[in-house]
């Protein structure tokens, strides 16, 4: 099997509330989406998708998603879709860094590979495991007051995992708010302060000396690996690491120094499915606790989110996310949805995804 032709979309994602915002001051409220369709010689067809959290979280954006897969027209035509080692080995050559680039793609190459085989994508990646799993909530920036109330709203939704944003220089005010969150939460409720690298470790360390008598997890709370591992050694509770984990070298870093007992695994912060799934499985292998998710996305992110949360030894995984139901525009249909909290991998071939041509509407290039 050959990838004959390449198509590439845009599509924007509005925030059903307006806007997300995060430590530093950030927020979006439009999501910029860029979607891949793999066609092959022997007419299977795959979709991928990749949707950076706006151009000031991650070293990702959309247009440099967009520009970097024109890059990689080369290495990407022609090639066996279902050669996956193969395939990202290339692409790594063609294009150094940069993994956000080739994840749509590898993510449209594992829906080629379920459609060949006939199996949904979970079911190659290691197995379903029971009938669905957790999901979380990520509460966006607010007053203590609106933070605690819409953890009650969500709870109502069914979500049970509740990931709170601070991270601001103000720490007297996030104290507040990880107080005020607490407040709300019921037996079976998990809470994450969330810091996305906002705080300066001095800042850090105030806010675990302050909301020392509450049971919630700390969650990447400076911008590097050794403030972070600092701050670690200074809690007693749980500590998550998230954009410090891109790739394996990190993880088994983070692993040997007890620096985490969660990771966060971001499905283009690490490249794609198949890097993702290499970090999963070794994350199962060293007894951590693990968030499977993406920076963000529409149906097709959410439904290969599913396949590689499903696949996760139950143990392990900590949490999930449903990205299709904090926006306003549905890409495709047979994405997974949210139930009571929780969500479930398809069980056709593939991701399961069948995008919407009139939401797509025309290609920007073709790689052919």
């Amino acid at each position: 099997m050959k990838i004959s032709r390449v198509s590439v979309y845009q599509v924007d994602l509005p925030l059903k509330e307006g806007n997300y915002n995060w430590s530093g001051g950030k927020s979006v409220s439009v999501f910029d989406s860029t979607i891949v369709k793999i066609e092959t010689d022997e007419g299977i067809t795959g979709w991928g998708e990749v949707c950076p959290l706006g151009p000031f979280y991650l070293p990702a954006f959309g247009q440099g998603a967009r520009a970097g897969i024109f890059e990689l027209e080369d290495v990407i035509i022609g090639a066996n879709p279902l050669e996956l080692g193969k395939l990202n080995r290339n692409m790594d050559i063609a294009l150094k860094g940069h993994p956000y680039v080739k994840s749509a793609i590898d993510m449209a190459c594992w829906d080629i590979l379920g459609k060949k085989a006939g199996l949904p994508c979970c079911e190659l990646m290691g197995g379903r495991y029971g009938e669905d799993f957790a999901l979380y909530r990520a509460i966006s920036q607010e007053s203590p007051e609106e933070m605690a109330m819409k953890i009650a709203t969500y709870r109502k939704e069914g979500y049970r995992r509740f990931q709170l944003k601070v991270g601001c220089s103000d720490v007297d005010l996030d104290i507040a708010r990880i107080h005020a969150a607490a407040s709300e939460l019921e037996s079976g409720d998990i809470l994450i302060a969330d810091a996305n690298t906002g705080w300066l470790k001095h800042e850090a360390l105030r806010v675990c000396r302050g909301v020392k008598d509450i049971d919630v997890y700390i969650e990447q709370p400076c911008a590097t690996y050794e403030e972070c591992l600092a701050v670690r050694q200074h809690w007693d509770g749980p500590f998550v690491l998230d954009e410090s984990i891109d790739s394996l070298t990190p993880l088994i870093q983070g692993h040997n120094d007890l620096a985490m007992d969660v990771i966060n695994i971001k499905i283009s912060k690490f490249g794609g499915l198949t890097k993702a799934k290499q970090a999963r499985d070794l994350g199962v292998e060293l007894g951590l606790g693990m968030t499977i998710e993406d920076s963000w996305g529409g149906d097709i992110i959410t439904a290969a989110i599913s396949h590689l949360a499903h696949s996760t030894v139950p143990g392990n995984l900590f949490t999930s996310t449903d990205f299709n139901s904090y926006v306003t525009v549905s890409t495709a249909h047979g994405a997974p949805q949210r139930i009571d909290g929780r969500m479930s991998a398809s069980k056709e071939p593939g991701l399961g995804v069948e995008p919407i041509p009139e939401v797509l509407g025309d290609s920007l290039f073709v790689l052919e």
